[in-house]
């Protein structure tokens, strides 16, 4: 190897699989070709990282952008910006809320124009399981597809039918040949369903309303009979945006006696408790519902416990006209990739002590290894030059004017955070710094290598 290099990002706090050591980090045609102590020679660019971490870049691998059809809620340009503000390098992109949705190839293909056009960030695009497009089902693997997604229960969206039975398990006999994995989002349909008529019928349409309409059980039931249909069929299963630990512990149950199953949860569930979600109103709303303090402490305990594959953002964007109304009627869904790894610097690693270096696989080693990404997620010799640069003792109180999304609206606007992301580093070209975007978009289309 010459010793004139692309980019060196010297004295930096290298947050490795194995541990945080200080190093230097040499770069090559866009991939990290040498860790050392300290590296010699030139470089087209010299980045210094003194007093900075230096993380992997993070993969988000629940997100919906909603472009092309709804760009009035986000497009791939603010979402794809937000994530590099936020230290991200990829996404995973759902098929809904998209219009139409991604259940063939040939809207597959539309997205997959825009996203070669717009998106800051690589990525890669999740297919639709649902009762209509069974027979799409080859088809969008062969697009190359990360995996499927689908729904217990009403998904939001006329156009993405929910999963029934029959469609679980045919479609999950099929994905077990394809060797993709299915991410189902559970909330038992029935249940759901006559809960919130009930409550809505007798004019019940406030937070503890839509609480009571989507109770643990819901998501409990459902997880349980996921995973006897991945374990009959042989089908990878993913939890999506778990909610409760009781869901978790049937997953890690499972996972002992041989289910291929796997669980993610969201920050929210993390950070949030119902409380916070009746001070802050309809902007905090999402499905499953955000739950009490009893369960957000058992779920630390399993994230503690290495029972929670990946943390993801769901981020799910809707023009904020949606927003007002009764709780129980508007729309569900939480704006939070800019925010995903400050978060968990800030209430993982600073006020509960848990390793950089799992927070690092949390968000984004086990993804691109659960999705079989080659070259991606760690840093080491041979992967992508992706870095998220860190000052971790950096303060900051979160501005609507800092967010990058369409519409500058979270539940975390206001909110105190402890470690910055300064800048984000894509296969060697920097993509953010200092609180702007600096680079045209030069993401690339990810696929799983099967």
């Amino acid at each position: 190897m010459s010793s004139h290099y692309d980019l060196i990002i010297r004295n930096g706090h290298v947050v490795c699989p194995d541990g945080v050591r200080k190093a230097d980090i040499a770069v090559y045609d866009e991939k990290i070709v040498q860790i050392a102590d300290e590296i010699p020679g030139e470089a087209k660019e010299v980045v210094d990282a003194t007093g900075k971490y230096v993380f992997p870049g993070m993969t988000d691998g629940h997100v919906h952008f909603n472009d092309p059809g709804r760009t009035e809620w986000e497009t791939i340009t603010t979402g794809s910006s937000a994530l590099a503000a936020g230290g991200g390098v990829a996404f995973f992109d759902m098929p809904l809320n998209c219009s139409p949705c991604t259940l063939d190839a040939v809207n597959f293909n539309n997205k997959l124009a825009v996203a070669q056009k717009d998106s800051i960030v690589d990525y890669g695009f999740w297919g639709g399981l649902t009762s209509a497009n069974l027979d799409k089902l080859d088809e969008l693997a062969e697009c190359g597809v990360i995996g499927f997604k689908a729904f217990s229960c009403h998904s939001g969206i006329d156009e993405f039918p929910r999963m029934d039975d029959y469609t679980a398990l045919v479609g999950m006999e099929k994905l077990a040949k394809l060797g993709l994995p299915l991410m189902v989002h559970c909330e038992n349909a029935e249940i759901t369903k006559e809960l919130t008529e009930l409550s809505l019928a007798t004019n019940r349409a406030g937070v503890r309303d839509y609480f009571a309409a989507r109770p643990p059980i819901t998501e409990i039931e459902n997880v349980s009979r996921m995973i006897t249909f991945a374990e009959e069929t042989g089908c990878k299963l993913l939890i999506a945006h778990i909610s409760t630990a009781k869901a978790i512990e049937l997953v890690t149950e499972a996972r002992k006696r041989g289910v291929d199953v796997r669980c993610e949860t969201i920050g929210h569930y993390l950070y949030l408790t119902g409380d916070d979600v009746e001070r802050l109103g309809t902007v905090a709303k999402c499905s499953p519902p955000i739950r009490d303090n009893a369960n957000q402490s058992k779920m630390w305990g399993k994230l503690f416990n290495n029972e929670i594959a990946f943390v993801s953002s769901d981020h799910s964007p809707c023009d904020p006209k949606l927003k007002d109304g009764e709780f129980m009627r508007v729309w569900g869904g939480i704006s939070a990739c800019q925010t995903t790894l400050q978060g968990l610097l800030t209430h993982a690693y600073h006020d509960r002590k848990f390793p950089l270096v799992d927070i690092a696989k949390l968000t984004a080693q086990n993804v691109n290894e659960i999705f079989k990404i080659q070259g991606k997620g760690k840093i080491e010799v041979g992967y992508d030059a992706d870095f998220a640069l860190v000052d971790l003792n950096q303060e900051f109180t979160l501005q609507a004017d800092d967010l990058f999304y369409k519409h500058k609206v979270s539940p975390y606007v206001g909110d105190r955070f402890r470690g910055n992301v300064t800048q984000t580093i894509l296969r060697g070209t920097t993509i953010f710094k200092d609180g702007k975007i600096t680079s045209k978009p030069i993401g690339k289309h990810l696929k799983p290598t099967l």
